[in-house]
């Protein structure tokens, strides 16, 4: 679908899309996406005072920070995460309000900054915002269908309750995953493995954060890091570990759904996995100043 250009001249700098160094092209694809996604199906082709309409009912700041961030704009990912990580975490808590659901908020985030397959590609969640939403609704709405995933995912493992009992379900035994053991042995193995080849400041960086609990705040000033840049860098870390592993599990032999099973089989329950440990002495450098979940937002 094509786009008049002055329009897009004009939707650009509505957008303020020039503060983040959005390149015009990009820009024009994000709105080209946007209008296709919307307008397909319809009967005819969209002429352009409906085209028109539908653009300037974007988001369309949004959608140029979105634009930016996929792109990997430092300053742009500052802005991202002072704006939207305190919004995120309202919503996760508001999911779970004993701070099950923090985990999932931190885990987008390597998912919107993204993983390249070939040089200069990424690979963002942001593709798929296309700002007929705030960013912060859409946000919302990707952190609520993953929790509403993963409670599906649990519920599918548990067992059903006896007949006639009041009690609540019990978890499923080890029966149900008769690989399990095999599966959370290998992984167990290809942790420390793939976290010893990290570079020292990432290691650094994982310690304070997962084995001393210290906030993004608490962990960019022992680095000398803004808390941006903190959450981009372990987001960049957790994705090249999650990559090493499953190198190492395909060399001891695992297919592609036997390392998606073996990932799950962890997520559900790793068991005593000590960070402390696998971090080294890392660990032992950074001052305990831990914080319960409910403050790790500071």
């Amino acid at each position: 679908m094509r786009i008049d250009a002055n329009l897009v001249e004009r939707l650009y700098r509505q957008a303020k899309a020039e503060r983040w160094r959005v390149p015009a092209d990009r820009f024009t694809r994000a709105l080209e996406a946007s209008a296709e996604r919307a307008l397909a199906g319809r009967s005819g082709a969209p002429d352009a005072r409906e085209i028109e309409r539908y653009l300037t009912s974007l988001h369309l700041e949004d959608l140029a920070l979105a634009c930016a961030c996929a792109l990997g704009d430092e300053p742009a990912w500052e802005h991202f995460v002072l704006v939207q990580r305190p919004l995120l975490y309202r919503a996760a808590d508001s999911l779970d309000p004993g701070g099950g659901a923090r985990d999932l908020a931190d885990s987008l985030y390597a998912d919107l900054f993204g993983l390249g397959s070939h040089p200069g590609e990424r690979q963002s969640l942001f593709r798929y915002f296309h700002g007929r939403s705030s960013l912060a609704t859409w946000l919302r709405a990707v952190l609520a269908q993953r929790h509403v995933d993963r409670l599906r995912a649990h519920r599918r493992l548990e067992a059903l309750p006896e007949e006639e009992s009041p009690s609540t379900l019990r978890a499923a035994d080890a029966s149900s995953e008769p690989e399990r053991d095999r599966y959370v042995g290998l992984m167990r193995r290809a942790l420390p493995e793939a976290i010893v080849h990290l570079p020292p400041r990432d290691r650094l960086r994982l310690a304070c954060y997962y084995a001393q609990e210290l906030t993004l705040a608490q962990t960019g000033r022992m680095l000398g890091e803004s808390e941006a840049t903190v959450s981009r860098q372990i987001a960049r870390t957790r994705a090249a570990i999650r990559t090493a592993l499953e190198h190492q599990l395909k060399a001891e032999g695992l297919g592609r759904t036997e390392i998606v099973e073996c990932f799950g089989s962890v997520a559900r329950d790793a068991g005593p996995l000590d960070l402390t440990d696998m971090l080294g002495h890392e660990s032992s450098a950074v001052p305990t100043r831990k914080k319960s979940r409910a403050d790790r937002s500071g």
